[in-house]
């Protein structure tokens, strides 16, 4: 038996986008269920994310901790960001925010993971990209705004990661899935970069958001 998402699309009768924010939105649709019933779905529509776990030689992850609003907490996260520029390569969006967040650059790029951050309410694609070969940034720093101002990084041995996600101490969806996928990537290898020579490409196709 393979397991294996499938695209499927069930009839809707009717659509709207009753509110409209600066990079989200509110879509309500009716939709045919199995049985002929239809019933109301409202769910956010978003462009889509970034997420880049960026591993250095001591296998450390860079982590940063910010700031938010909605579960009034400081979370520890990966560097990450939107994907805001229509047509823009993943891959590219992912090293401006490793740029921006952690002012560093990376020589090797995979695709670790994708998922859907909570696909029973938005349509929100994740691309996890794993990022090797860590240099400083040579240009100058960017400045970062509102919960960005305050935010921190460190470097974190991945298995301290691993112990935080399945201690209920860490949270972020992202970095919850990220850490766990590494952890199963490297658990028993000693050689980093034959453990990740099964990965997919950073230019691998994604359908959820086709670039």
């Amino acid at each position: 038996m393979t397991i294996k998402d499938n695209p499927e699309q069930w009839r809707t009768t009717a659509s709207e986008t009753p509110w409209r924010g600066a990079k989200t939105s509110v879509r309500s649709e009716k939709v045919v269920m199995p049985d002929g019933e239809v019933a109301t779905r409202d769910y956010q529509v978003h462009p889509g994310s970034v997420v880049i776990l960026a591993l250095d030689e001591e296998r450390r992850v860079v982590v940063v901790n910010q700031y938010r609003h909605p579960v009034r907490e400081r979370l520890w996260e990966l560097p990450a960001g939107l994907l805001d520029v229509p047509g823009e390569n993943p891959r590219h969006a992912a090293a401006r925010e490793l740029f921006e967040e952690a002012h560093l650059e990376a020589a090797e790029w995979h695709v670790l993971v994708d998922h859907y951050s909570s696909p029973g309410g938005s349509d929100e694609a994740v691309r996890v990209f794993l990022a090797t070969g860590l240099r400083d940034a040579g240009q100058e720093r960017y400045t970062p705004d509102g919960e960005e101002a305050d935010m921190r990084t460190a470097r974190v041995p991945y298995q301290d990661l691993v112990r935080g996600c399945l201690g209920g101490e860490l949270h972020n969806s992202s970095l919850v899935i990220g850490a766990l996928a590494l952890g199963a990537l490297l658990d028993g290898s000693e050689d980093t970069e034959a453990a990740l020579s099964g990965l997919r490409p950073a230019d691998a196709p994604w359908p959820a958001r086709p670039f």
